[in-house]
């Protein structure tokens, strides 16, 4: 495991308005701390007496103010006074900022009852840029911190002296660790949730057992051929096949499947045993090549639902871009080969159409939201068509299994994004289970987590690679669609708005090691569960502020088939227009959550306490039986 950095404490008041980290105790002025001579390429020596330094600087963790508040395990880096936060609604906010391990922390000190306060967490800074020049008047000269969450935070420093080296440099250090061969904040992370380990919320075989697999007249088992990951490295070692594929065969499909990545089972229906499988796509390339293996697997797939006519295979991409992979060895299933298939394209853009969408959204809604021009201005992002697309293909899945009884094969290229949105949310259409907390918890860490959706490629953690082309909001996407379809079923899903924002911040955040890695074998070689928190342990904590007070599972135990026509879709204001105090609402959806909450615990007690009242009342009013 690399060595997280990690330095705290500060000492006296430079003439420069910055506090620097001293590895003694005696405090005495210092100037700005200088970063390597090259931040890409530091000496070995100075490497080492800067370890060193930061070893002694931790020792003096203990004398700290109240600001910033610390976690545990945190440790302050950087410190730097008489700073101005360019507050795009209220104003310039002079004060303080504080540079941790973990957050970066600005507090005005204005005269005000409730100073100002923001609070970063480093993960989700983006990209650093500087801005102005410092002998240019006229201009703000400072830095401009980019973030995942959709905000550009920008910070005026004094044209002296080169303010802004200090912060930009230690910025650059411990908002990308990763860039320096160091470890992000969750390995640091000390904090204890002991009510429930997240990281036993999900258990493979129990799930696929909870579905029927390797129970009696249900023709799927449990193969472990990829325990050692030998078979395939970005799939979880326990997997769902069928009962008639041998792992001999199962080893000669990984071969013909881009990245090895075999027709796996996500989701059973109890009754027709209607399956839905993922995978990535065939080989086939330019000369059209067969295995016998893959086209028996996908038969055999085919026919353990006895009720199916055909085997739907649908394929996320669009036509174009499936038939453009076959000219790169890629491609795609031919119902000429296989046997018994439907074979659909999805027509969902790539990671790249997605990434681009995702950037023009946040031109249009932080900091300014333009409202003569609004709907002209969302529509040219295509950031709902987008939605629609991954919401009408799920739909799709779903109607298929639930109206047709037919078994669904889903794949994209590699099947590790498009693929995982769909299979996840046709799953939460058909199974009500998926709808609760700890159900979606178990979703996220098999559809995603297990199946290996690169979650660091495409957040980019601990990376200051803004330019990286894998970077992508593929995960982003899925929770907006659930949210799409909590607008339509109120009623149908134990966890609320609140819950799915929770998930989407510490995404980005890094504080837990749940969306740290690409599979499953890079969590195990990182040691991730060994060494971080699982978010799940932090939000089961605390339950009952996620919970939807509307819910009412006893009537929404059946199939959900959402609308995704465009005209039923909205803008997911709550997440995306949140850092924009003029688009809040007055009263926010997870204070009526709570207050609804709060009466519901209201009624149910006088509803019990009528009930032992009529009780008694009839015990008491027992008529006397008459003699003849």
């Amino acid at each position: 495991m690399a060595e997280v950095e990690n330095s705290t404490s500060m000492d006296a008041h430079s003439t420069d308005g910055h506090e620097h980290l001293s590895p003694s105790p005696p405090l005495a002025p210092s100037s700005p701390s200088l970063p390597p001579r090259s931040l890409n390429t530091p000496s070995p020596q100075m490497q080492k007496r800067r370890e060193v330094e930061i070893q002694q600087e931790a020792i003096t963790a203990t004398a700290l103010p109240g600001d910033p508040p610390l976690l545990p395990g945190e440790l302050l880096t950087y410190i730097e006074h008489d700073i101005t936060y360019l507050d795009p609604f209220l104003g310039p906010q002079n004060g303080s900022i504080y540079i941790t391990d973990y957050k970066m922390y600005f507090k005005s000190t204005q005269d005000k009852e409730e100073p100002y306060v923001l609070n970063v967490p480093l993960g989700t800074i983006s990209h650093i840029e500087k801005i102005g020049r410092s002998r240019s008047k006229g201009e703000v000269y400072g830095l401009e911190v980019h973030c995942k969450d959709l905000r550009n935070l920008k910070f005026a420093h004094k044209q002296e002296g080169h303010g802004r080296r200090g912060m930009y440099d230690r910025l650059q250090i411990v908002a990308f660790p990763a860039s320096f061969g160091k470890n992000v904040f969750a390995y640091s992370y000390r904090s204890t949730y002991p009510l429930e380990d997240g990281w036993k919320i999900y258990d493979a075989e129990a799930e696929l057992k909870r579905l029927g697999v390797d129970s009696e007249n249900v023709p799927w088992r449990i193969t472990r051929a990829n325990e050692k990951f030998e078979l395939c490295d970005t799939y979880p070692p326990v997997l769902g096949v069928p009962n008639k594929c041998t792992d001999e065969m199962i080893e000669a499909v990984a071969q013909f499947r881009s990245r090895g990545r075999i027709p796996a089972l996500s989701w059973l229906h109890p009754v027709s045993h209607a399956s839905i499988t993922r995978s990535s796509q065939p080989l086939t390339g330019t000369r059209s090549k067969r295995s016998k293996e893959d086209e028996a697997f996908i038969h055999a797939i085919f026919k353990a639902n006895k009720n199916s006519s055909r085997l739907y295979v649908m394929d996320a991409r669009p036509k174009i871009n499936a038939m453009a992979n076959v000219a790169m060895g890629g491609g795609y299933e031919s119902d000429e080969v296989y046997v018994g298939i439907d074979l659909c394209f999805l027509d969902i853009g790539n990671i790249h159409v997605m990434r681009e969408s995702l950037s023009k959204l946040q031109e249009i809604c932080y900091p300014d939201v333009e409202d003569q021009r609004w709907f002209s201005n969302l529509e040219s992002t295509h950031w709902l068509d987008h939605i629609k697309a991954v919401l009408g293909g799920a739909l799709r899945v779903a109607e298929v299994i639930e109206r047709h009884k037919c078994s669904v094969a889903i794949h994209c290229s590699d099947g590790w994004d498009r693929t995982a949105q769909l299979s996840a949310l046709a799953m939460i259409m058909l199974d009500p289970y998926y709808r609760t907390i700890r159900g979606f918890e178990v979703l996220i860490e098999k559809e995603w987590i297990s199946f290996g959706h690169k979650f660091n490629q495409r957040i980019g953690h601990g990376e200051r690679n803004k330019g990286d082309e894998q970077r992508s909001p593929v995960f982003l996407q899925f929770i907006d669609c659930v949210w799409q379809m909590t607008l339509q079923y109120p009623y149908a899903f134990e966890f609320n708005e609140h819950f799915l924002i929770t998930i989407l911040d510490h995404l980005y955040s890094c504080l837990f090691g749940t969306f740290l890695g690409n599979c499953e074998k890079a969590r195990l070689d990182t040691k991730v569960r060994k060494s971080t928190i699982s978010l799940w342990s932090f939000t089961n904590s605390q339950i009952e502020i996620y919970k939807n007070p509307l819910y009412a599972d006893h009537i929404h135990q059946h199939v959900l088939l959402p609308s995704a026509s465009i005209r039923k879709l909205q803008l997911w204001t709550g997440y995306y227009l949140r850092w924009n105090p003029r688009m809040k609402p007055q009263e926010p959806e997870f204070e009526r959550c709570r207050q609804l909450q709060v009466l519901i615990k209201l009624l149910k007690e006088k509803c019990n306490l009528l009930q032992q009242e009529q009780k008694a009342k009839q015990s008491i009013d027992v008529p006397v039986p008459s003699h003849v």
